[in-house]
């Protein structure tokens, strides 16, 4: 198969002649004919995920995140429903597979599918390819090979706005394309960004994550929901500066990679009282974390120490403080993925697992951070409880408490410390 070569004028190159990948009733920039070069030629490695089958070539694809592909397909098919109309742009689209999974399990209108390796361009066109390119006068799907702050650029330099934004980064890649996805997203519309800087969200490189970011951040005990706070305080930030607030409707962390991922809602106005965007105060003299304010900066202390001993104090920041998930829209992802037969008996637990530990976490009463039971076991000098047994009895108390989707031997409560060290002697009898 013969690949097109890139005309700069051109947008969006393909084997069919076109004037524009946009909505044909607003003006674009004019495209020339793309003049054909030798073909490249890529090995095959055909894979099925939810039973499509797919080439990935010699792409970079992980197995591992079909989970994050499941949610993000969801959400997508989610806003199709309530709007009644669903265009993607998928920045970073690798072989194409979640291009693919857009247009046929969220019913896609239309999907630019952008990479901006154009070697990858046989295997997306044959992926893609298993959807009719075109529906009456429209077109369901183009391809593009451009760096992915160009095309996005590009859109919004043409008014051709998305109503979901798909950023499939590495490292901490997202925070460089957030403000020119903002500005070619609808309002109302999603933005799905990802970030695999665990070493920002470790406190490795406090550094790094100020420059990337906009948050300074220190070593904790919950780093990976970090990673997540820091992400969304990013987008939080670059939305402020265009006008826009955003609100995450799911954060999901993978161990592989590490891999972090939020859903994002944009709006018109920004938060109110820099409400949810602040400081988060670690004391490892006695484990408690807590929130602090932009007014409350030169006057953190843990009660613990009575500023005997500020040294304990780390300070991480400004960041998300706010919630992961919004429990209403989880719940209406759990509702389409067990109308699809996703969850369920004989369809896999882990997905619906994920789905109701994220509503676990959703309850308004938690507060950020997860406590390990491991450093709960080290603090009352104890075997570790188990987590069943600790939360029916944190319950039982009166505290809050669920499960992690992050950490699996930790918990989220708003329990002090000191409660849960004297709650694990006392199960072991001390």
């Amino acid at each position: 198969m013969s690949i097109l070569n890139l005309n700069p004028k051109s947008l969006s190159p393909s084997l069919f002649i076109h004037k524009t990948f946009t909505n044909p009733k607003r003006s674009s920039i004019s495209h020339q004919i793309s003049i054909f070069k030798p073909p490249i030629y890529c090995k095959s490695n055909q894979i099925t995920e939810r039973g499509i089958l797919f080439d990935t070539g010699d792409t970079f694809f992980r197995h591992e995140s079909a989970t994050g592909r499941d949610l993000g397909v969801l959400s997508a098919a989610l806003y199709k429903q309530s709007k009644g109309q669903l265009r993607v742009l998928d920045a970073m689209c690798g072989c194409g597979i979640r291009s693919l999974r857009y247009l046929i399990e969220s019913k896609a209108d239309f999907v630019l599918a952008n990479d901006a390796n154009e070697s990858h361009r046989r295997v997306i066109l044959e992926n893609l390819a298993q959807v009719e390119r075109l529906q009456g006068q429209n077109k369901r799907w183009v391809i593009t090979h451009w760096e992915a702050n160009r095309v996005l650029t590009d859109c919004y330099l043409q008014r051709d706005y998305f109503d979901y934004i798909d950023i499939d980064s590495f490292g901490s890649d997202s925070s460089f394309f957030l403000r020119a996805a903002f500005n070619s997203l609808k309002l109302d519309g999603l933005v799905y960004v990802t970030s695999t800087d665990g070493y920002s969200s470790g406190g490795h490189r406090p550094y790094h994550s100020l420059a990337t970011y906009g948050a300074y951040v220190r070593p904790m005990p919950y780093a990976n929901e970090l990673g997540l706070r820091i992400l969304i305080g990013g987008a939080v930030r670059e939305a402020s500066v265009l006008g826009y607030r955003v609100t995450p409707l799911f954060s999901y962390y993978s161990y592989h990679g590490p891999v972090f991922r939020v859903l994002l809602r944009m709006n018109r106005g920004k938060l109110p009282d820099n409400r949810d965007y602040g400081f988060i105060c670690y004391c490892n003299c006695c484990g408690n974390s807590q929130a602090v304010s932009w007014s409350e900066l030169g006057q953190i202390r843990c009660p613990c120490s009575n500023t005997k001993d500020a040294a304990s104090l780390v300070v991480s920041g400004p960041l998300w403080t706010g919630p992961l998930h919004s429990a209403a829209y989880i719940m209406e992802m759990l509702n389409l993925a067990e109308q699809w037969g996703w969850v369920g008996d004989g369809a896999g637990t882990d997905l619906e697992k994920l789905l109701k530990r994220m509503l676990e976490e959703s309850d308004p009463r938690l507060p950020f951070g997860y406590i390990k039971l491991d450093e709960v076991a080290s603090r009352a000098q104890t075997n570790t409880p188990s987590i069943s047994t600790i939360m029916s009895t944190l319950r039982k108390e009166g505290y809050a408490a669920s499960r992690s989707h992050i950490a699996s031997n930790a918990i989220k409560t708003n329990c002090p410390m000191a409660v849960c060290i004297r709650i694990a002697k006392e199960l072991h009898g001390c």
